[in-house]
Formats: C-alpha cells, structure tokens, sequence
C-alpha cells in the first residue's frame, strides 16, 4: 500500500472512533439517563464535558507534538482516548459519567490534531490532497452509521457497548502507529503556561458554571461562583494576550474581517447547530415515543445530506461567492432549524427524513464555507495560530450550543406549564436557537463583495469583468 495513503487510514481509524463516539451516545441520551437515575436533560453536561475538553487542550496539541515527538504523543492520546471509553462504560452515575467524557476528550484533543500533523509534514505536497481525501472518508460515513448503531445498542442491548466498541480499532490504530507512524518533532517555543491556564481554567469554568445552574451536579451559588470566576479567567487571558511576545492563542486574527467572520460568526451558527444532537433525539423518543433505533434510523439522514452537499460545495461557492452563499445560507438553515420544532408524533417519518436530508445540506455548505472563509487573509506563518483559535471557539460553541438547547428547554417547560418532553417545549427550544444561528447572517453580510474570491475560484473572473467595463468605459 502506498505509504501515504497508509498514514492517512491509521489517523482516519482515530476520526472515525472519535465521530462515530459522540453521534452514537446522542442517539442513546434517555436510555443513558433512565440507567442513571438522572433527567435526561441533565445529560447535557456529558456532551459538553467532551466538547470542552477539546476546546481546552486542542490549542496545546502542535506543542506537545513538537515537544515529545508525533509518534509517542499520538499513541498516548489513543491509549487517553480508550482509557476514557471504559472509564465511560464503568460510570454508575452522571458525575462519573461526565469526569470520564472530559478525560475521553482530552485524548480526543491531541489523537486527530496531531495524526493530522503528521501527514501534513511527511507527505509530499503533489500528494497531499488525495491523502487528505482519504482521512476525510471517515468523517463522513461515521455520523450516518453512528446513530443507527447507537440506537440498535441502546434498545436491544447495554448503551456501554457504544463506548467498548471503541477499544478494539483503538488499539489497532496504536499498534499501526508504532509501525509505522513517523515519530516528527520541531524545535519548540516556550509554551505561554500563564496563557494555557487562563484560557483553559477559563472555558473550563466558565461553560461549567453556565451548564450546571440548572441545579445539576451543583448547587446554584456554586454554578455562578464557578461562571463568574471562569468569565474572569477568560478577561484576564485577554489582557495577558496583549501584552505577552507569544501568546497561546493569538487573538489579534480577529482583526482580520474574514477569520472574524468565519470564527465569531460561525461561533454563533454552531451554537444553534450544536443543540440539534442534543435536542432532536430528546424529541422523537421522550416526546414521540420513538425507539433509539427508529431515532437513530431517522436522524442519520441529515450526515447524508451533508455528504451530498461537499461533492457541490465548491461548485456553488465558485457560481456565488462566499458573502453571498453564506448570509443566504444562513438563514436558511437557521429557518431549517427552527422548523424542527414544528414535527409532531403524528407527523410522516418521510417528511421528517427529508427535512433533515435538506437541512444536512445547508448545515455543510455552511461549515464548508466558514472553515475555508475563515483561512483567506490568514499568511502561512500565523496559520497554526489561526487553526488553533478556530479549532477552539468552534468545540466550546458546539458546547454552548447543548447547554442553551437545555436551558430553553427547561424555559420551555416552565412558562407553557407542560411536561418537559412535550413537543410544544421542544418546538419554542428549537426555535430559541434557530434564532441565535441566524445571527450569524449579518456578520457575514457585511463581508467585502469580493471576501475570498481568490479561494472560491472568482478572483479570474472577477478581474475579466472589471476589465471588460474597462474597456466599454474607454470606448464610450
């Protein structure tokens, strides 16, 4: 097998575990709750306890690579990653359960970061774009087997199977790592520790706080304490990073218009799009009455959708433009979004299927248009800065975005007067953040006409036109 290609299967086992994890336990929520003895919404903390560890430890990943070598440190975070699967799978309770997701995602945080490190240093250039489209490969195929395999579990067996089937392609994957995986290393900077634990502490606390005043796992005097104290971290971090020579996470990208756009608007968009595993499982089995399977059988569509969008993404940025295509799609998928809340149990599983296949679609011309926009005016020597940055603010709003699907459930519920899993409550938390993600089309409206042309394909065309005008103006 080509070496290349070889490399980018072995990360693409650890995308692949990693994605197909997080689907699968979104599909079997209520069943994890029931066994626990805890409200399904309290589950929220178990999917944001994962995404919050990535947003922490992600920035620290290129680091820690050059630091102790891309092998070793690759191998560690797959033997991380397992060892917080079967700590998930022995959870007898929620506090459990959440301390095992953050460490599972501490694994996460280094495993895909790092294998995709390593490819992007030892396969050549005129090689790189097929190695990438191999690692890519399972990104796509594990949200469509994810939730069907998740809900299979959950209703006809034990929901820990989801995070034992991890261990055997983990292990696989470390074994294949030690064979052949190059152990790459570069000279490293000191790392900004002032930095590191400013902004850690920071997210950490901060999302914690906001996710637990719903009184679970804490008091709330201890969940405001803890968001006060993290909000405080996060200021501080901010006048750190102005004034240190090489800061952890460089925030001045956020004056260049299009990384703004593509990180604060699309933080806002995720937020909405965050909420939907989290919420649209709750729905169709705590409001409908449906299965794990027969959720899981529906859901999947939507990674369907997004699978048949990225063969035309491209296409579409190149006939529109970035401004254009991502205001425009904005509202349309927020729109899409919200209108999930208008399904009923008597509602056709047909019509729900095709809503989410059509919604998967703008959902990825959207990520596909933010993570490209988001790179236009960034140079080469601040891209691994900007990457971190981006990596970040998209997991912790991923995070927010369960944790505010939550509370505007429980909003929900107490203003109607009505049983939390009632489809009216599920249809006003789905609006709540369809409207937060729609946000997001005014910042990207008030991108430059010609914001990313270059990236898009435009940038030819855009100078034959200007030039044709040109010449009309001078023969006028």
């Amino acid at each position: 097998m080509n070496a290349g290609r070889r490399l980018s299967l072995i990360v693409a086992t650890t995308l692949f575990i990693e994605t197909m994890d997080s689907t699968a336990i979104a599909t079997s929520l209520p069943v994890i709750a029931d066994d626990l003895g805890t409200e399904p919404i309290a589950l929220k903390l178990a999917l944001t306890a994962y995404l919050l560890a990535l947003a922490v430890f992600i920035p620290v990943s290129g680091w820690v690579a050059d630091r102790f070598g891309a092998k070793r440190t690759f191998m560690l975070a797959i033997g991380v990653f397992l060892v917080g699967s079967l700590a998930c799978a022995a959870s007898a309770s929620l506090e459990q359960l959440v301390a095992a997701r953050f460490l599972q995602g501490m694994g996460g945080a280094l495993m895909v970061p790092v294998g995709r490190l390593v490819l992007l240093r030892s396969i050549p250039k005129h090689e790189l774009v097929q190695a990438l489209s191999w690692l890519t490969i399972p990104a796509l195929v594990a949200p469509i087997l994810g939730p069907p395999i998740g809900g299979f579990i959950a209703t006809y067996s034990d929901w820990r199977w989801i995070f034992l089937i991890n261990i055997p392609m983990g292990l696989v994957g470390m074994v294949l790592a030690w064979r052949y995986v190059p152990d790459l290393r570069e000279p490293v900077k000191p790392l900004d520790w002032t930095g590191f634990a400013l902004s850690g502490l920071g997210l950490a606390l901060a999302l914690f706080g906001f996710s637990t005043l719903g009184r679970h796992l804490v008091s709330t005097p201890v969940a405001i304490g803890t968001l006060v104290i993290g909000l405080g971290a996060m200021a501080a971090y901010v006048w750190h990073a102005r004034r240190h020579p090489h800061p952890l996470i460089d925030l001045g990208l956020l004056a260049l218009p299009t990384f703004r756009a593509g990180v604060v608007g699309g933080m806002l968009f995720r937020i909405g799009i965050g909420a939907t595993p989290f919420l649209l499982p709750l729905m169709l089995q705590l409001g409908f009455g449906l299965t794990p399977l027969a959720s899981g059988l529906i859901t999947f569509v939507s990674a369907v959708g997004a699978i048949f969008m990225k063969t035309m993404a491209a296409a579409v940025l190149r006939r529109f433009g970035f401004r254009r295509v991502l205001w425009i799609n904005a509202l349309l998928a927020s729109a899409m979004l919200a209108g999930f809340g208008l399904f009923r149990a008597d509602t056709a599983h047909w019509v729900i299927m095709a809503v989410l296949l059509v919604s998967g679609c703008f959902r990825s011309l959207q990520f596909t248009s933010l993570n490209a926009i988001s790179y236009a005016e960034v140079d080469p020597a601040r891209m691994g800065q900007a990457s971190s940055l981006s990596g970040m603010m998209q997991q912790f709003s991923l995070a927010l975005g369960v944790a505010i699907g939550g509370y505007a459930l429980l909003v929900a519920s107490s203003l109607t007067g009505l049983d939390q899993a009632d489809p009216v409550n599920f249809g006003w938390a789905f609006l709540t953040v369809g409207v937060i993600s729609a946000l997001s089309a005014w910042m990207m409206f008030r991108l430059p006409h010609d914001a990313g042309a270059e990236m898009a394909g435009r940038a030819k065309v855009g100078k034959e036109v200007a030039e044709q005008k040109a010449e009309q103006r001078s023969a006028t």
